[in-house]
C-alpha cells in the first residue's frame, strides 16, 4: 500500500473506532464480592426477607418473569411514592442472573414515568464467596436523565456495600431510617397545617 492509501485506511479505521465508541451505551456497572454462598446471595435478591436484609425496609418479590420486584424505601408513603413501585422481573436464570425494570426516585418525576433496566449476575468464587455484578442501562440524555444517572451511580454503590455488610455483620437495621421518614412526614404535615 502506498503512503497516502495507508493514511486513508488508518483514518477510516480511526473514524470507525470513534463512531463505535460514541455509540457505546451509557451504563452503570458495579460489582462486589460477598462472604456468602451462591444460594445465600441469590436469596438476598430474590426474597422479601433477603431484600429487607440489605436493600430496603420492605418489598414485594416474586422471582419469575413478570413477577413483582417492588422495593419500598418508604413503606409508609402513598402508592406510587414508596420507592421502586410496580417494577417487574424481566428475566430469571436461577442462581445466575436476574433482570428487572427500574425507575427514578419520586423527586425526578419526568424520568420516573419511564423505565431503565438492571441486570444482576451471580458468580460463585468459592464455597463461601460470591461475586454479585450489577449492570444498569437504558438511560436517556440531558436534564433529569443526567441527574438520575448520577443518583444511581452513587446509590448502587451503597446498595452493594450494604449487601456486603449484610454478610459480614448481619442484616441492616431499618429502625432509624423509618423513624427519620416519620419525622419528615410529621414536619411536612405541620408545615402544611400552619397558618400562612
Amino acid at each position: 500500500m502506498t503512503t497516502p492509501m495507508l493514511r486513508t485506511a488508518v483514518a477510516c479505521l480511526l473514524l470507525s473506532v470513534q463512531a463505535l465508541a460514541g455509540a457505546a451505551e451509557r451504563a452503570i456497572d458495579k460489582s462486589v464480592v460477598v462472604a456468602a454462598t451462591l444460594d445465600q446471595a441469590w436469596q438476598a435478591w430474590t426474597t422479601r426477607e433477603g431484600i429487607r436484609s440489605f436493600f430496603a425496609p420492605d418489598a414485594q418479590v416474586e422471582p419469575r418473569v413478570g413477577g413483582a420486584f417492588h422495593i419500598h424505601m418508604d413503606p409508609g408513603a402513598p402508592a406510587g411514592a414508596k420507592g421502586a413501585d410496580d417494577m417487574r422481573f424481566l428475566a430469571v436464570q436461577p442462581q445466575k442472573m436476574i433482570s428487572f425494570d427500574w425507575n427514578a426516585p419520586p423527586h425526578l418525576a419526568q424520568v420516573r414515568a419511564q423505565r431503565t433496566f438492571v441486570i444482576v449476575r451471580f458468580e460463585p468464587l468459592s464455597a463461601q464467596a460470591t461475586r454479585v455484578s450489577l449492570h444498569h442501562t437504558g438511560w436517556g440524555d440531558g436534564g433529569e436523565w443526567d441527574r438520575a444517572h448520577a443518583y444511581f451511580e452513587r446509590a448502587w454503590g451503597g446498595v452493594l456495600a450494604n449487601l456486603q455488610k449484610r454478610f459480614d455483620s448481619g442484616p441492616y437495621d431499618w429502625t432509624d431510617w423509618l423513624a427519620q421518614l416519620e419525622r419528615w412526614r410529621a414536619e411536612a404535615a405541620a408545615k402544611a397545617a400552619a397558618p400562612r
